[in-house]
Order: C-alpha cells, then sequence, then structure tokens
C-alpha cells in the first residue's frame, strides 16, 4: 500500500477521478442487470488497493504512470477518420475482421457477418439487447475473479468489446479476427473495453485478436478484461498480437474456463509497448480439459513487458503445456511469471512450463519465475526456464563458413522467435505471424 502522505494523495486523487467518469457513466441508460454489474465493479474499485510493487504479483512492475496520470475514459463511441483501407495492413484475408476502435466496435469499416446456425459475433454491447443476449447475461462476469483495482475497474465501465458466441455442437467455417484501434488523437486517454468468447459443447472456432496503435505516440491506457468459455468436449484455438506502441500502455487479464474434454490452444505474441502487462489465467475446472500457452515477447528500447501466467488443475486427468520465450534488446525489461497449481483432487495431472529468453543486448533485463504448487500425489509436472544471450559458438559457426556477426545473429534470433509461429495450426495466421517475425529481425538477416 501507499507508505507515505504524498502517495496516499495521488492515489486518492486518481481513484476520484475515474469515478467521476463513472458517475457520467450511470446516467447513460443500460439493462437492469448490467447497471448491477457495473455498480459491483464500481464498489469493488471503491475498495480496492491499486497495484503496487509491494505486492507480491507486481514487485517487479512499476505502475506508478498509470497512477499518477489523469487518464480520462471514454464513456460513448468515439469519432474518427479511419476507413476500411487504413486499416488494411492490419486485416487477415479470408477470415471476418470486425474492428473496434477505441474500444467501440465500428461496423462501417468491419465485414459483414454470416455465420452458421446460431452462432454471433461482433459488439458486447449490440449482443446485450439482441438474439445472444441470454448467453451474455449467463456468462459475462462469471469468469472474471477479484485480480485487481483494474479489473474491479473494467467491470464498472463495461460498455463494448468483442463477443463471440458458438452453440453446441457447432464448428465455424471462417475464423474470426477482432482488431482493435487505440487511435491516440488526445493524450492520456483511457479505453475499457471487455471481451467475452463462449463455446457450448463440443463447439469449435479459431479466433484472432489484434490490439494496435495508429497514432502518433501520445500516452494512451488500454484497460482489458476478457473472459472465455470452453464448453464440454469444445475446441477453440486463439492468437492474439499486442502493438502498443512506444507510448502506450496495457493492462489485460484474461479469464478461462474450461469443460470437460474441452481444449484450448492459445498464442500471444506481445511486439511493444511502454507498460505492457498479460494476465492470463485458466481454470481446468472438468477431467480430460487440455490448455497449451504459447507465447512470445520481442522487447526493445525502453518498454516493459510482464506475461502472468495461471493455470488450475481442478480436477482428474487434465493436460497443461506453457511455452514462452522471449527476445530483449535495449534497455527493455520483461517479466514473466508461470503458476501452475494442482488441487488435492487433481490427480493424473500432466504438466510442463518452459520459459526461455534471449537477450540481445547487455542492459536489457528479465526476471523469469516458474512456480508449481501441487497438492495431489499421482501428478507428472515439470518447469525450467533459460535466460542467455546468443550462443556464440553458433556464431562462430556461421563465421567460420563466410556469414558476418550481424546477420548470423539476425538468423539465430530469426529462428529462435520462429518456432512459435510454427505451432499455429492455421496456414493464414501462421503466415501472418511468420512475417511479423521476420520483419522485425530481417535487418539484421539482410545486412
Amino acid at each position: 500500500m501507499p507508505t507515505n502522505t504524498t502517495e496516499t494523495t495521488v492515489f486518492d486523487l486518481t481513484r476520484e477521478h475515474y469515478l467521476r467518469d463513472l458517475r457520467r457513466l450511470a446516467e447513460t441508460p443500460a439493462p437492469s442487470w448490467l447497471g448491477k454489474l457495473r455498480a459491483g465493479g464500481e464498489k469493488e474499485f471503491a475498495a480496492a488497493v491499486f497495484p503496487h510493487t509491494k505486492m507480491e504479483e507486481w514487485r517487479e512492475t512499476n505502475l506508478t504512470p498509470l497512477v499518477e496520470s489523469p487518464y480520462y475514459s471514454i464513456t460513448c463511441m468515439p469519432r474518427h477518420n479511419l476507413a476500411a483501407f487504413d486499416t488494411a495492413p492490419h486485416r487477415i484475408d479470408g477470415w471476418i475482421n470486425l474492428v473496434f476502435v477505441d474500444g467501440f466496435f465500428d461496423a462501417a469499416i468491419s465485414d459483414a457477418v454470416l455465420l452458421p446456425n446460431g452462432a454471433h459475433a461482433g459488439s458486447l454491447a449490440e449482443a446485450m439487447t439482441g438474439p445472444a443476449e441470454p448467453a451474455v447475461r449467463k456468462h459475462l462476469g462469471s469468469c472474471l475473479g477479484g485480480r485487481s483495482a483494474y479489473t474491479a475497474l473494467n467491470t464498472a465501465f463495461l460498455q463494448d468489446g468483442p463477443f463471440l458466441y458458438v452453440p453446441k455442437g457447432v464448428e465455424l467455417d471462417r475464423p474470426v479476427h477482432f482488431l482493435c484501434i487505440a487511435t491516440e488523437r488526445q493524450p492520456n486517454v483511457a479505453a475499457h473495453y471487455r471481451s467475452l468468447i463462449v463455446l457450448d459443447a463440443m463447439a469449435k472456432a479459431t479466433v484472432a485478436v489484434t490490439s494496435v496503435s495508429m497514432g502518433a505516440g501520445e500516452h494512451h491506457f488500454d484497460n482489458v478484461a476478457e473472459e472465455i468459455v470452453v464448453g464440454d468436449g469444445a475446441a477453440l484455438t486463439r492468437c492474439e498480437v499486442i502493438d502498443a506502441g512506444e507510448a502506450g500502455r496495457r493492462l489485460c487479464t484474461t479469464e478461462t474456463r474450461q469443460g470437460r474434454d474441452s481444449r484450448f490452444d492459445s498464442f500471444s505474441i506481445t511486439l511493444g509497448g511502454a507498460i505492457v502487462r498479460n494476465q492470463l489465467c485458466v481454470l481446468l475446472g472438468e477431467s480430460g480439459a487440455e490448455a497449451h500457452l504459447n507465447g512470445l515477447y520481442l522487447n526493445a528500447d525502453a518498454g516493459l513487458v510482464d506475461n502472468n501466467l495461471h493455470i488450475t488443475h481442478g480436477a482428474t486427468n487434465c493436460v497443461s503445456r506453457i511455452a514462452y520465450k522471449g527476445v530483449l534488446d535495449g534497455t527493455s525489461r520483461s517479466v514473466f511469471t508461470g503458476r501452475v497449481l494442482v488441487v488435492r483432487d487433481a490427480q493424473k495431472t500432466d504438466s510442463v512450463q518452459l520459459n526461455n529468453n534471449l537477450l540481445l543486448s547487455e542492459t536489457a533485463r528479465v526476471e523469469t519465475r516458474p512456480q508449481l504448487e501441487i497438492y495431489a500425489d499421482d501428478v507428472k509436472c515439470t518447469h525450467g526456464a533459460t535466460v542467455g544471450p546468443p550462443p556464440p559458438e553458433i556464431v562462430f559457426y556461421f563465421r567460420s563458413r563466410g556469414v558476418d556477426e550481424k546477420t548470423a545473429r539476425g538468423m539465430l534470433t530469426y529462428g529462435f522467435a520462429e518456432d512459435l509461429a510454427g505451432r499455429v495450426p492455421d496456414p493464414a495466421l501462421r503466415k501472418r505471424l511468420d512475417g511479423i517475425i521476420y520483419r522485425r529481425f530481417s535487418p539484421g538477416i539482410n545486412g
């Protein structure tokens, strides 16, 4: 908690600033059940402590710039001058591209949606009052626990964001791409958007989420919360690409709940930002559930990237895999925390966790903390981590065959990072991720 009067004043002023914005939001019409959900979030936020470095989960991630900055929260659909053409570099060919600008859906620059057998994709705000309202009302708020003051703040500001619902036994014939754009038209603007993805029993879908800054380098803050429900026997592949820009600050909490014999494949690529924290929490709540969490963070300059993963094995015969890689350059800092909890009755658990990091400069730093907490006795669990520069013996091998040092290091770094893209099952998405990685390291490869 704050340790002196000055810090206390800053925290209190920031809290009151957000509460004033919430009072303005309360004047807008909303369904009664949504109003109750928001009120619960506001009450929790008013009593919560802002994350600070004396908390174990936040000790390497200083959010003081977020607390000290008077971010003004967007509470209605903002005007902008974006056209579909402006979004072209970030769209995925052959996918359903749905565009959100500063947290709000924009149908004018999104693809038309026609999904089979009652499936629905698009705006969460529209789904709250449309045919998918029963699914929204049932699941919205069901996964998100009391993670921090900022998750409570997200619920208090709940308005819009990506939404996907796939009914029982339905398999989407086209993948869905949610393109989330921060325009940065004004400095110190906060967007609090919520995402809800629900797959009923035996449903299947592939989803991508791209979060990108398209402004002029102004400070902005994206406070994101995602809830994912994967029903019995369902399978979800989800990929996210995060590029918050040099000045962007982004906190995202994703809560996933899985049913019996379900499968969740996650791929996360973070390309940069001033402060980026990706918290992914998975509950394997029924027997036979599997979660495969893959990640890559490419951190440079003075950015901070924090990946915080929690997997709870809450039933028997569940499988989890964590494979995260980091490439750090400049004076950047990264934090990786992977916590696997095996509860008392979760026998036959199979869990593997690995975090590998490549340091390209002597001033980059990574804090890696793989953790296991096991209360069952019939389990198979391992974890490990590596940190270091490109292996000098391999660089020497390339140089001995006529490859200059810059190109050799570029090739090694690309190969290290590209391993993630090779695991993605969808060809179009795999090609896109490979292109992102290649462009990042091609100057070294091309000399």
